[in-house]
């Protein structure tokens, strides 16, 4: 029984990216919701009786059902190591909590931010579907990342490409910078269709490529090793000070940067 704790942990992972799912799904016309100089603003129907699509507070639930599964990732590998219950049917599981944890809700929030931005255009409502479908590239680039991490045999004391949490997490960042940051300029750059066009392709790209990654792992405590994270650590509380929700995607780039520079250490 103690060695199916931590598939517990996992499968509470599960959990709430499925409710992350449900969270976003929770969406549908509201009343105008409009982009001016003066920021933005909710009115009646348009002289055209356009609506615009507004995305709407619980999508919010999301992001913090994606933080919760993440803080749960974590903790089931610590809890794995610590009652000594690593298993395969464990290294597996993970796997496919973290396709829907980090990939398929993520995805999600980047369709419905897909939705709202083309909404603020004329005829925004009209749409091609196939428009919106490009935000479920990255649960596939998730997945296959995540496939060949199980396959990979070699020795390593880091990652081959962008672990899927992070870019999960960087995702989930946005609707609370949307809704909860200060900075206008951010908020115009989240309902611009050409954003979430390269998100997605730089995002996808980075978890499927061979580049060499930090890995949260401390086997001792050695200053030299742990300076990365220290870097991290002052970024993001400093970013957070500073620039609110925005230091989530300031702490993604300097991850990648600084895993770049210390990648002798894979």
């Amino acid at each position: 029984m103690i060695k199916q704790i931590p598939n517990i942990f996992t499968l509470l992972n599960l959990f709430f990216g499925c409710l992350a799912i449900v969270a976003v799904l929770q969406t549908g016309l509201q009343p105008v919701f409009k982009l001016t100089e003066q920021g933005f603003i909710i009115g009646d129907l348009d002289p055209f009786g356009r609506q615009y699509i507004n995305i709407p507070p619980q999508i919010w639930l999301a992001s913090l059902f994606i933080g919760l599964a993440a803080v749960i990732d974590f903790l089931d590998g610590f809890v794995a190591r610590l009652l000594k219950a690593s298993s395969e049917m464990g290294k597996q599981l993970d796997s496919l909590a973290d396709v829907v944890s980090f990939g398929v809700a993520p995805g999600m929030i980047v369709y419905e931010f897909l939705r709202l931005s083309y909404a603020q255009q004329e005829d925004g409502l009209n749409i091609n579907a196939l428009l919106l479908l490009p935000a479920f590239i990255i649960p596939c680039a998730g997945a296959y990342r995540l496939a060949r991490f199980n396959i990979d045999t070699s020795l390593s004391n880091g990652f081959k490409g962008v672990p899927i949490p992070a870019a999960g997490l960087l995702i989930a960042s946005f609707p609370l910078i949307f809704w909860y940051g200060s900075i206008g300029w951010a908020k115009t750059e989240l309902i611009s269709p050409w954003f979430w066009y390269g998100l997605i392709l730089i995002v996808s790209g980075l978890m499927v490529s061979r580049l060499p990654m930090l890995a949260l792992k401390f086997t001792h405590i050695n200053l030299k090793k742990m300076l990365p994270f220290i870097i991290l650590g002052v970024i993001g509380i400093v970013g957070g000070v500073v620039a609110g929700w925005l230091a989530v995607p300031l702490v993604f780039i300097a991850y990648v940067i600084l895993s770049l520079f210390y990648k002798n250490r894979i």
